[in-house]
């Protein structure tokens, strides 16, 4: 059933966008700098607990929270990328004006939300130890690490209701809303993170049931906000079903984005393992720079998602010409923003390093891993903007595939090498990623020019 008249929920206002018609520059900008914000703000979750340890606990504590980023990735990102799955399915709807496919879409990403959060809280809690041990997490380490890990999965039906009601505000354009439920969870975070750990002394076991709490405040913010809705992106909690239809749509575009992200974070696990062999020293300074890495990742992720939604509306409308300015201004804006934060932080590292620790050992490592990572991260923005228009126009498994060949395996055999035949130092090892994001960036680039000839085609044909 198609609607000529758009909904109060999808016009155009404060917070919503206008993705179909006009000009798209700012557009995009105001899209992306609130999720962009929103990355950063969700990051310093992970960033102040690490902070905060590393100031006022121990070198062992500050290695163990800040060395889980990879693990956390690895659990949760096959659910995260089905919430993209579902930002193409709404936004489809949304540009085929189908306010009864919004409708079934909403309801059936709730329960997704739902079981996929209950699902990682018991797997994540259970594996968190073995994986560490498959790491090789120093012995010191270790113990603090899983006390970490384990409370953090815990709370993960939070996280994944607030990152699938987001990819339902997103599908309309609206960022900000998502980036003001983020604000009240960051507050509640930073204080509770001073409180548990400075007054109460109690270490990784504070700072988790910090950022726990912290979720539990943004997703039921968020559910309130879907809650008051008007039109078919209303949740309404005794419409609540899963759509056999709707779940299969989502998975078809989110697995494949979820299985990248979870076949990627896999990768740099080993990664990780290689820079655990130099000491807890290196995991430590690792940890400490590993955070900027993410900080500026969150400008290139926040312009892919918005390649997504654009492109997503667009296609289903049939604006084909509007979805390849969508492509040249998203990729634009990545590089341009990433690199300005990759250079900021490589010319002024010891300042930025002292943020995480004052210890001369830790520093060594972290300012070699912004030197040989941090500083070309902008290059990513090739595969990620290419892989995310794809899958704004329905093809997501060739970025998956062509991604985990072009960094995945690239990164196994690197690492293979490398501890096989000792060669080289740190810096050599941290190399691995310059590398991998240039071929990857040539393989994706040139696949999205053959699929998006391909996705024009049915059009032609009509």
């Amino acid at each position: 059933m198609y609607s000529r008249e758009n909904s109060d929920s999808t016009k155009p206002d404060g917070t919503k966008i206008d993705m179909l018609n006009g000009g798209l520059f700012r557009k995009l900008i105001v899209f992306a700098i609130p999720l962009i914000a929103s990355g950063m703000l969700q990051q310093s979750f992970n960033s102040v607990d690490v902070a905060v340890v590393g100031r006022w606990s121990t070198s062992q504590a500050l290695a163990a929270v800040g060395s889980n980023g990879m693990v956390i990735s690895l659990i949760v990102n096959l659910f995260l990328g089905i919430s993209v799955g579902a930002n193409v399915v709404i936004a489809h709807y949304i540009g085929r004006k189908d306010e009864q496919g919004v409708r079934n879409a909403v309801n059936t990403v709730t329960v997704l939300a739902i079981a996929s959060g209950l699902i990682l809280a018991v797997l994540g809690f259970s594996i968190s130890r073995p994986i560490l041990e498959a790491m090789s997490t120093p012995d010191d380490v270790i113990d603090l690490a899983t006390t970490y890990l384990q409370i953090y999965f815990i709370g993960m039906p939070f996280l994944m209701i607030y990152n699938f009601s987001s990819a339902v505000l997103r599908s309309v354009g609206d960022t900000k809303r998502p980036f003001y439920c983020l604000i009240a969870g960051g507050i509640v975070n930073v204080v509770l993170n001073l409180i548990l750990v400075i007054v109460f002394d109690m270490s990784v076991a504070g700072v988790a049931i910090a950022t726990v709490i912290s979720n539990v405040v943004s997703s039921a913010l968020m559910v309130r906000i879907l809650m008051r809705e008007t039109g078919p992106i209303k949740l309404n909690v005794s419409h609540m079903k899963l759509s056999t239809v709707e779940t299969m749509k989502m998975l078809k575009i989110g697995m494949p984005a979820g299985l990248q992200g979870m076949v990627f974070s896999f990768s740099n696990v080993f990664v990780m393992s290689a820079i655990n062999s130099f000491g807890w020293a290196a995991s430590a300074g690792s940890a400490a720079a590993i955070n900027f890495e993410y900080y500026c990742y969150f400008v290139v992720n926040s312009f892919a998602m918005a390649s997504v939604a654009f492109t997503s509306q667009n296609y289903g409308a049939g604006k084909t010409e509007r979805c390849n300015k969508i492509f040249r201004q998203c990729l634009a804006c990545s590089v341009v923003g990433c690199a300005f934060l990759n250079l900021t932080i490589a010319s002024f590292k010891p300042f930025f390093i002292s943020w995480f620790t004052a210890d001369p050992a830790v520093y060594e490592y972290a300012a070699l891993r912004i030197d040989h990572a941090l500083a070309f991260q902008f290059i990513a923005s090739t595969y990620e903007i290419a892989g995310a228009t794809m899958r704004g126009l329905g093809y997501s498994m060739t970025p998956t595939l062509l991604t985990i060949l072009g960094t995945c395996v690239l990164r196994l055999g690197w690492i293979y090498i490398f501890l096989h035949y000792s060669i080289g130092g740190f810096g050599t090892l941290l190399n691995i990623y310059p590398f991998t994001w240039i071929v990857t960036g040539a393989l994706v680039m040139t696949a999205y020019f053959i699929v998006r000839k391909k996705a024009y085609g049915k059009y032609l044909i009509q």
